[in-house]
């Protein structure tokens, strides 16, 4: 999956600056999927001008700087609809705990521990967000049950990927208090 795909999503669901982008979509609608910095978004969005698949006006303000507002082109619908068909290869996922512990049998136990209950401590966290996104999103589909149902079924789907999201990471946590009493056990 690439960046320039995502931003193509959130445009064709609404135009935006690369501000709206930034603060309205990757630090809260889709933080669980695919992390970006403003950065990366602004050298995504002038790529994608390049290649035609987004326009791009300046909305003149005062006091303030202008503002760029993005859109989707013809062709940027296009490609985001044959992206949407592709299926994509499974991801090399880079576990940093996972490495640790590849060879973390060098360490006592009393060295894992903590590294391990710091991990889980994250992964409480990161649970948290996922539901508090979902509750976010099943507020958010409550007026449009009268929609055309475009935007019911677009809400069902956010709502299965957040599901997705909350099982895995219960199941990481899961595995992790096992990991913690099976250390634990042993060391008594």
């Amino acid at each position: 999956m690439s960046l320039a795909h995502v931003i193509l999503g959130l445009l064709q669901e609404q135009e935006r600056t690369g501000y709206d982008l930034k603060t309205e979509c990757f630090d809260q609608c889709i933080v669980h999927l695919w992390p970006a910095d403003q950065a990366q978004i602004y050298r995504t969005l002038d790529k994608l001008e390049k290649q035609g698949w987004i326009t791009c006006t300046v909305e003149i303000q005062q006091d303030r700087p202008n503002r760029k507002i993005y859109r989707t082109t013809a062709p940027g619908v296009a490609e985001l609809t044959r992206w949407l068909q592709t299926h994509q290869p499974l991801p090399t996922l880079r576990e940093p705990l996972l490495a640790q512990l590849h060879f973390a049998a060098q360490l006592p136990d009393a060295a894992i521990l903590p590294l391990l209950e710091q991990e889980l401590a994250a992964r409480r966290e990161k649970l948290a967000d996922c539901e508090a996104q979902r509750s976010r999103v099943a507020l958010e589909a409550a007026p449009v049950l009268s929609d055309d149902g475009a935007t019911l079924r677009q809400q069902e789907l956010r709502q299965r990927v957040l599901e997705l999201m909350i099982q895995r990471e219960q199941t990481y946590l899961e595995w992790l208090q096992e990991l913690i009493e099976a250390i634990q056990a042993k060391a008594v």
